[in-house]
């Protein structure tokens, strides 16, 4: 199958939205280096002047190939939405400023910041919503190694991003390295950072997680993140 690169994405994107078109920006592991073959895929945030039903039909095909490739949709704002949505969206936003390329058109980025109040609120919740959604994958994988460990690998990236939120809430610059990250988080919060570790090593190829030893991994992990929610909460008050 072949690969749409994000070069091929713009050209695309582009006859898809004409003039409308504004900023198409590569963010997260890519636009830092740290992209993995086969293991990584390519975040894209597309800033339009304005989005219409027909514009979207029309850039579906698009999309559709980019997943193929398998990379997510880009993330498809308007100009007044991006200008208006760091707010709400703290953590995501504070991650796309810190890494990212510009791909095509303007630079979207001057005059846009992250409250730390805003980061802080958003962080809190979105900790304790994954640490959820990782309770209910382990009821889901029951005892199946094999699943725990897919489970542990596609919840790295999101952990990651919480990670990165709580050291620059905390007014530390993260690491571009994610065991780093792991180790400055786990120092903060007072938890193991073996298992994050682990997990990222795993997601780079370096050292696999074998089937048998997945749960044990999982168990750290989740007393992790617990006590990362706990910290939070302390944090708040």
């Amino acid at each position: 199958m072949a690969k749409m690169t994000p070069e091929e994405l713009v050209e695309q994107l582009r006859a898809a939205f004409g003039t409308t078109l504004r900023s198409v920006v590569l963010y997260g592991s890519a636009a830092a280096g740290e992209h993995i073959p086969k293991r990584s895929d390519y975040n894209v945030l597309l800033l339009v002047e304005a989005l219409s039903l027909d514009q979207l039909r029309a850039a579906a095909a698009v999309a559709r190939a980019w997943g193929e490739a398998g990379n997510p949709p880009p993330m498809t704002l308007t100009m007044r939405e991006w200008r208006a949505s760091s707010d709400i969206f703290a953590m995501e936003y504070a991650d796309i400023l810190e890494r990212h390329r510009i791909l095509y058109g303007e630079d979207p980025f001057n005059g846009i910041r992250v409250d730390p109040k805003d980061l802080r609120l958003q962080l809190e919740h979105e900790a304790m919503g994954k640490l959820l959604k990782l309770r209910q994958g382990v009821l889901a994988a029951g005892g199946d190694g094999r699943r725990q460990a897919d489970l542990l690998a596609d919840s790295a990236s999101t952990i990651m991003v919480i990670f990165r939120a709580v050291v620059r809430m905390e007014g530390g610059v993260p690491s571009k390295d994610n065991v780093a990250v792991s180790q400055a988080v786990a120092a903060r919060a007072g938890f193991d950072p073996a298992p994050f570790e682990r997990v990222v090593r795993h997601v780079r190829g370096e050292q696999a997680i074998a089937p048998a030893e997945a749960g044990s991994v999982i168990a750290g992990y989740l007393s992790g993140m617990e006590k990362l929610v706990e910290h939070l909460d302390r944090f708040a008050q």
